[in-house]
C-alpha cells in the first residue's frame, strides 16, 4: 500500500490509481472500528466540512454527516439551491467561495456534470465530488469496493453484473471503470436505451479489459459474485413515457436467487426493482453497504484535510 495520498481532491475515479484506491480501503478498514463505537476520533477537532448538496440526497449527505462527527470535526451545509442565495441569483462560484471562507473542505453534490470540478479550480481547500448528474459519484465507488472486499476479502477476479440504468447512473460509470483496475469480469445488463455510454467502455477497451453486454439477466445470473442492481432513474429521463416502458425491466425477487452464490448490491434508494422479500436472504448487502459509505468517507475527509495540514 502507498504510504502517502497525494490527491487534494476527489472528483474522479478517474484520477485514481489501484494503489490509491487500496489506500482508502486500507484506511476505512482501520476507521470502521471508530465508526461503530460511541467513541469520537479527534483527527477533526475544530475542522468545519462544507456540505453543497443542491440535490437530493439521503444516503451520501447522512454518511457524510456521520463521518465527520465520528472524527471529531462539525459541519455546515445547505440542502438545495432554493435554501441559498442561488435562489436569488447568485452563481455558483459565488456561493462556493462563501462556503470556502467558511470550511476547511467543501462536499459538493449537483446535478450537472463538472460542477465539483469546476469549484475545485476555484477554491484553495479540498473538494469532495458527492455526485454530479449523470457524471461521477466517486465515493460511492469506493464504498462499494469496499463492500466487496469485506465480503470476498479481495476484488481481484471477481464476476460483477452491473443491472440497469447503466446510461444515466453514475453510480455504474464510476465503478466500471474502476473494477477494470482489479481485473474484474464484467458483464452489463440494461435494456437496448440504457446501455453503458460508449465512452466508459472505451475506457475499458484501452486498457485491455473484457465485457459483455446483455439485455436478459437469466443468462448470467448463475455465473457471478455480485448483482449490482440500479435504479431506472426517472428524474435522469426526458420523456416519461421512455421511462414507463423500461422501469419494471428488471425486478430481483427471493425465488429467482434461490440456489444462487452471490449477493446483490444496490446504491439506493430503490423503488420496486429489489423486492423486500430480498431483505432477510443471504444475498442481501445494499443495507451494509450503505452503512459502509461512513468509514469509507471518514477515510476520504480525514486523508484530505490532514494533507493540507501536513503542507502548511
Amino acid at each position: 500500500m502507498i504510504e502517502i495520498f497525494s490527491h487534494k481532491n476527489v472528483i474522479s475515479i478517474k484520477e485514481f490509481s489501484k494503489d490509491d484506491i487500496n489506500y482508502i480501503l486500507e484506511k476505512a478498514t482501520k476507521l470502521e472500528k471508530v465508526a461503530k463505537s460511541q467513541e469520537v476520533s479527534k483527527s477533526l477537532n475544530g475542522k468545519i466540512v462544507g456540505m453543497m448538496f443542491f440535490e437530493p440526497s439521503t444516503r451520501t449527505k447522512l454518511s457524510f454527516e456521520t463521518a465527520t462527527k465520528r472524527l471529531g470535526g462539525a459541519y455546515i451545509g445547505i440542502d438545495n439551491a432554493a435554501s441559498s442565495s442561488i435562489s436569488k441569483g447568485e452563481t455558483i462560484a459565488d456561493t462556493a467561495k462563501m462556503f470556502e471562507s467558511y470550511s476547511d473542505a467543501l462536499v459538493i453534490r449537483h446535478e450537472l456534470e463538472g460542477v465539483s470540478r469546476f469549484i475545485s479550480e476555484i477554491v484553495d481547500v479540498p473538494v469532495i465530488n458527492a455526485g454530479d448528474g449523470a457524471g461521477q459519484h466517486p465515493t460511492q465507488t469506493l464504498l462499494d469496493l469496499y463492500t466487496m472486499k469485506k465480503e470476498f476479502g479481495d476484488i481481484e477476479d471477481l464476476k460483477v453484473a452491473l443491472v440497469g440504468d447503466l446510461k444515466y447512473g453514475r453510480t455504474v460509470h464510476s465503478l466500471s471503470y474502476a473494477l477494470g483496475l482489479y481485473n474484474v469480469k464484467m458483464t452489463f445488463v440494461s435494456p437496448p436505451e440504457l446501455k453503458m455510454p460508449k465512452e466508459n467502455l472505451r475506457d475499458l477497451e484501452k486498457n485491455n479489459i473484457e465485457y459483455l453486454e446483455e439485455s436478459n439477466l437469466n443468462k448470467v445470473i448463475d455465473d457471478i459474485d455480485v448483482l449490482y442492481d440500479t435504479r431506472i432513474q426517472k428524474e435522469r429521463f426526458p420523456d416519461e413515457e421512455e421511462y414507463n416502458k423500461i422501469k419494471d425491466a428488471y425486478l430481483i425477487n427471493k425465488k429467482m436467487l434461490e440456489d444462487k452464490n452471490l449477493i446483490v448490491m444496490h446504491p439506493l434508494p430503490r423503488v420496486n426493482e429489489i423486492s423486500q422479500d430480498v431483505d432477510n436472504t443471504k444475498h442481501n448487502r445494499y443495507f451494509e453497504q450503505a452503512y459502509n459509505g461512513v468509514p469509507v468517507r471518514m477515510a476520504i475527509l480525514e486523508t484530505l484535510i490532514s494533507n493540507i495540514k501536513n503542507k502548511k
